[in-house]
């Protein structure tokens, strides 16, 4: 999983950006919530879980993954506000955290299905040489076996957990990590991501940034308006890079 870059010495496709920039890409860091898996499903029933055990109302589904992005912590808190109707302090957040975090892991990849074309799209950029990591704001201890579960593992040559470094997206600090290890200017490392939180992270680090149009974006607009380009699917991703490539010099 943790490993060198794969195919090294590829050749680099370019790929024009929103704003019309030449793109050189040798790796790609890819969102996991909302990017890869439509993981809302999983995270809102063990999240009502946590919440019926408190005697608390369960939430809908589309309130829930409005507050994924920012890690497990941050969607308790913001359940915990909607639920009990004021904010929670930071004591019954930790207290409640454990037991969201048993019940998540329990369900880990029950209802968090690749999104269309995402297997797919996975196989075409591996095989055309590019350095693949994932790079999530989920703890290890669920991203690893989730990844797992689902099917993906065997795609990424490096994941970036939200407890690798000391400071998650939208910091930039887990996509450089990413960069220093597959030893790639931020420039050569393509995003990829479905909310504000990749955009931000990206521009933080010096990094193009390509989003889709699904996914979690903490209840805003769909599509970050920040990011170089918009894709429809995550199969379209291979096909745009190969563009350059099979352009004429």
């Amino acid at each position: 999983m943790d490993t060198v870059t794969r195919a090294a010495g590829a050749a680099d496709p370019s790929q024009p950006d929103g704003a019309g920039h030449a793109l050189a890409i040798r790796a790609l860091l890819i969102d996991l919530d909302g990017t890869l898996l439509e993981s809302g499903p999983d995270l809102a029933r063990a999240m009502n879980r946590t919440l019926v055990e408190q005697g608390l109302a369960e939430l809908h589904l589309p309130q829930v993954v409005s507050f994924i992005g920012r890690g497990l912590g941050h969607l308790l808190g913001q359940s915990l506000r909607v639920a009990l109707q004021r904010e929670p302090t930071r004591a019954e957040i930790d207290d409640l955290l454990p037991r969201f975090e048993a019940h998540y892991e329990d369900l880990l990849g029950h209802d968090s299905p690749p999104y269309p074309g995402v297997v797919e799209g996975l196989g075409a950029l591996q095989a055309a040489g590019f350095a693949l990591a994932c790079v999530t704001n989920k703890h290890e201890r669920f991203t690893l076996p989730l990844l797992d579960k689902t099917g993906l593992s065997p795609f990424f040559d490096l994941v970036v957990s939200g407890d690798t470094c000391s400071r998650k997206k939208p910091h930039p600090d887990m996509l450089l990590h990413a960069c220093a290890h597959f030893g790639v200017a931020p420039a050569a490392a393509l995003m990829v991501g479905d909310s504000s939180n990749d955009v931000e992270a990206a521009r933080a680090a010096g990094c193009p940034v390509w989003c889709l149009p699904y996914g979690y974006n903490e209840g805003g607009p769909g599509v970050p308006l920040a990011a170089d380009r918009v894709i429809g699917s995550f199969l379209e991703l291979p096909a745009l890079l190969a563009l350059a490539a099979e352009a004429p010099a």
